[in-house]
């Protein structure tokens, strides 16, 4: 659950379809399409998933005509979204927590997405120029003017949860923050949601774009529990997260169905007590 949404254990980030070394169009809509086939009903993106020359908002547009073209029932799906990070192509993030650039920005993703209200839109990344209050202020704002039904935020250490919490109230339903077997130290963070009844949702969770193929080489016991249950180390990670915690919902980026289509595997690949245990302390 993701406050009142009940989603698919494992959703889907958008965000390799959107920067360099993307695919080409028509793979990453076959790649949205293989998640809503294999029942995945989490799609994670952001405004800043694009490349400049596109201009902002490339993966939100993408997902919205991936869902219009896709022949089946998408009424259960929800689209997160994400409002507050600064991209460009050479690779470098800012931040603008400014409660008028998240008005503005929040309305932008609800056109692009072709919705009235978003699910949930997430604040990307504090902005260290501008209270955090001030910044969740503007998330109540976009709640009470119907841009938003919920908000989650991101990149958010234990302080900042409880004061967003504080603020939001039960509007607050999840945190997104970086989790994987490479990236431990957000445990606190879970440890928090859980406490407070909020999603987890670990964001580059097989350990990032460049990484996440290596997974094995990096983490040999991952790829030992690979080998014993005839699977890829990649969905094993994931699946290592999900025993985890009740509050935790992967979102592995994918840029083909058949990325999303492994990774969907740790769904139902079941690790024993003994297992969970080494790739807790390895």
């Amino acid at each position: 659950m993701i406050g009142p949404f009940e989603v698919s254990a494992l959703g889907l980030g958008g965000i390799p379809m959107s920067v360099e070394g993307r695919k080409d169009r028509e793979t990453s809509m076959a790649t949205i399409h293989a998640a809503l086939d294999l029942g995945l009903t989490l799609i994670d993106t952001a405004n800043a998933y694009h490349l400049d020359a596109d201009g902002i908002g490339h993966n939100e547009i993408l997902i919205a005509e991936a869902l219009a073209a896709y022949g089946g029932s998408t009424s259960d799906v929800v689209i997160a979204t994400k409002g507050g990070s600064i991209h460009s192509d050479d690779g470098n993030w800012g931040v603008d927590g400014s409660p008028a650039a998240l008005h503005a920005a929040a309305r932008d993703s609800a056109k692009r997405l072709r919705v009235e209200t978003i699910d949930l839109y997430q604040h990307h990344r504090p902005d260290p120029s501008v209270s955090y209050e001030d910044t969740m202020g503007a998330l109540v704002e976009l709640v009470e003017q119907g841009v938003i039904r919920f908000a989650g935020i991101s990149n958010a250490d234990p302080v900042q949860i409880r004061t967003a919490h504080r603020i939001l109230g039960d509007k607050l339903i999840s945190v997104q923050n970086q989790f994987s077997p490479k990236f431990r130290s957000s445990l606190p963070e879970l440890a928090l949601c859980e406490e407070l009844g909020l999603a987890f949702i670990p964001w580059s969770p097989l350990g990032g774009l460049d990484d996440a193929p290596r997974l094995g080489d990096d983490h040999p016991e991952f790829q030992a529990v690979a080998d014993a249950h005839g699977v890829s180390p990649q969905r094993v990670a994931l699946a290592w997260e999900l025993a985890l915690s009740d509050r935790m919902i992967p979102i592995p980026g994918a840029s083909r169905p058949e990325t999303i289509s492994d990774s969907a595997g740790a769904i139902s690949l079941r690790l024993t007590d003994d297992e969970i245990s080494r790739l807790s302390t390895h």
